[in-house]
């Protein structure tokens, strides 16, 4: 079984401690608790201040990163656009400028893995180098999961048993 990863990077219009930021910076915690109790959430990357990931700062610290993972892409955009995340989510051009560059990756994980930071990272270079591929795509051209071989046979099983699966 496969879940899907998502990362995503945003540049900060000003400082996240400055007054422009409060809001956003306010709404962390609320937004990484929604996330927590959404259908379909698994996990997030946290940082040293134990719920976000805003003092991980890889790309400079103009940059804030999010890398988290999901059951699957209907879960991740019912909680990415809809309700308070989605209203929160609008307000993105107070904070952020606009970046040229595709600042959000998905990719498919097994079970059970949580991806690291330069895994991420190494996602999102692959998708600027190549384009969505299988190995790093974007919600616009999503890529199926990937089959196991028990997938395969249980597959297999439900067709010869005339079973819809």
């Amino acid at each position: 079984m496969y879940h899907l990863a998502q990362f995503n990077i945003a540049k900060m219009n000003a400082p996240l401690e400055t007054e422009i930021m409060r809001e956003f910076r306010e709404g962390l915690e609320p937004m990484n608790a929604l996330a927590e109790r959404s259908p379909g959430y698994i996990w997030h990357l946290r940082g040293e201040n134990g719920s976000s990931s805003s003092d991980i700062r890889p790309y400079g610290e103009d940059i804030l990163i999010n890398l988290s993972v999901w059951e699957g892409l209907d879960s991740l955009k019912a909680y990415t656009y809809s309700g308070p995340h989605f209203d929160y989510l609008k307000r993105r051009k107070e904070w952020f400028a606009h970046l040229k560059e595709r600042f959000l990756v998905l990719w498919w994980v097994p079970a059970g893995h949580q991806p690291t930071l330069e895994e991420a990272m190494g996602r999102l270079e692959h998708l600027h180098k190549h384009g969505p591929t299988e190995h790093a795509f974007t919600i616009a051209k999503v890529f199926d999961r990937p089959h196991t071989p028990t997938d395969a046979k249980a597959s297999t099983l439900s067709e010869e048993e005339g079973v819809l699966s």
